[in-house]
This record gives C-alpha cells, structure tokens and sequence, in this order.
C-alpha cells in the first residue's frame, strides 16, 4: 500500500506538471495568435493605402481622364491595374484568416430568398469574363419559394470565392451555379466547373491553407491558397458543410 501510495503521488506529480506545461503552451499559442493577428492587421492596413493609390491612379488613366492612351500604353496600364487588383485581393484573404482565427467574426441572421442571392451575385460576378471569353457563368433559377435564413453578407462571400476560384481555373466550357433542398430542411448551393479537376488525393489538400493543387494543369492561376480555406471555415461558422467531389475528372464543389 505504501509502494503504490508512493507510485500514486508520482503520477499525480507528474500529471500535474505535464497539465502546467500544456497551459503555458496553450497560453503561448494564444499569444502568437493575438500577435500575428495584430500584425497582420496592421500590415494589411499599410498595403491597403498605396494599393488604393494605384488602383484609382490607374482607373483615371484608363478612363482617358488626363488624355487619350495608345493600345500598348492602355495594355500596360491594364496589367499594372491587374497586379494591384490581385494584391489586393490577397491582403483581403490575409485579413478574413485573421479575423476567424481570433473569433471576431459576426454572424447576423436574416431571411432572404435564393433568387435575390444568385441575382446579386450575377450582377457582381458576370463582369469578370470577356465577351469573347471561352468560359460561360451559368446561373440555374432557384425556385421562387426557395429561401435561406443565415448571414447573407457570408453566404454571398462564400459563393463568390468558389465562383472566383472556379473561373481562375476553367479555360474553357461553364460554371454552373445551383441550388437545391437537401431533403433535411436545408439549402444546398453547387458551383460545378468544367475546369482542371481534382486528382482524389488532393480533395483535401485545396481546404489546407496556402495549398494550390492541381497546379501543374493550371499553373497560369496565381494566389495566396487560401480561395478554399476562407470560406471553408466562414461554410463552418454558418453552420453548414464545404466539400469537393469528381465526375470524369472535373471538380464539383458546393456547400
């Protein structure tokens, strides 16, 4: 009784140091989180300046505000106007990552209807292609009763990422926006591309942050790796389900 008292009180000590060290690890952790927030946040702020400089700069020239352009002029500007516009984005993905890891994310709920929400988002998204674009973005009518009650501000998000990331990797064909009930009081949304796939093993890694897979198909796409992840996570806080699957080689997403 003695020899086990004694190999009890071990344990226990040793319990008790082992929880010690996971509290100041876990304390550690949530420190480098505030901290990398804070940065991020600050930096982001300080990119934000310039890059609203050159993108208005460049916006005036392409208008001809100043005068008129050559063709090689305007294509150079153009690019300039791209390169900020992406930046931009990327500090923008960069900010959203910050804001769910620290919990500051507000999720309003409100009633809207489906056809509100996919009409909203034609008009946003439609301009992103060329008339002579070979990529046709495709919006199937939700039916009239069809309706979500969540955070519209997110959803919208969220459905503009995948729509994003499904135009950045299709050369040719269509993105098809759906929606449908999933039989358990539901909504399920479906953006399905006819653009590179999906290999099976790398249906995860699109969800991992800063992965790009399927690169070697479409190496043409640039980014931070985080068009999937963010709204991923932002699917999770609206209490609903991201997920990716295949059919002949070609990615389907939908929440």
């Amino acid at each position: 009784m003695l020899r086990l008292n004694s190999d009890l009180q071990d344990s226990f000590r040793a319990v008790t140091t082992l929880h010690t060290e996971l509290e100041d690890r876990a304390e550690g952790l949530r420190r480098s989180v505030d901290v990398r927030g804070r940065v991020v946040a600050n930096v982001s702020h300080e990119f934000r300046t310039p890059l609203h400089a050159i993108l208005g700069l460049s916006q005036l020239l392409l208008d001809t505000v100043d005068g008129p352009l050559t063709s090689e002029q305007r294509k150079q500007v153009s690019f300039i106007r791209g390169g900020a516009e992406q930046l931009s984005q990327m500090v923008n993905d960069l900010l959203d990552l910050s804001k769910i890891e620290a919990g500051k994310v507000l999720i309003p709920s409100e009633r809207f209807s489906a056809r509100d929400l996919f009409g909203a988002l034609r008009g946003m998204l439609a301009p992103l292609l060329s008339r002579d674009s070979a990529v046709k973005l495709v919006f199937e009518e939700p039916p009239e009763a069809l309706g979500l009650e969540t955070d519209r501000g997110k959803t919208s998000q969220v459905m503009r990422n995948l729509i994003s990331n499904a135009l950045k990797f299709t050369e040719r064909g269509e993105v098809r926006v759906s929606c449908a009930t999933d039989g358990k009081g539901g909504t399920r949304l479906i953006v399905k591309d006819t653009g590179v796939g999906l290999a099976a093993e790398d249906h995860q890694r699109v969800f991992e942050e800063f992965e790009q897979a399927g690169l070697s198909a479409g190496a043409r796409a640039a980014g931070t790796g985080l068009g999937l992840p963010i709204p991923r996570r932002l699917a999770a806080l609206l209490g609903g389900t991201l997920t990716s699957r295949a059919r002949s080689g070609k990615a389907l997403l939908s929440r």
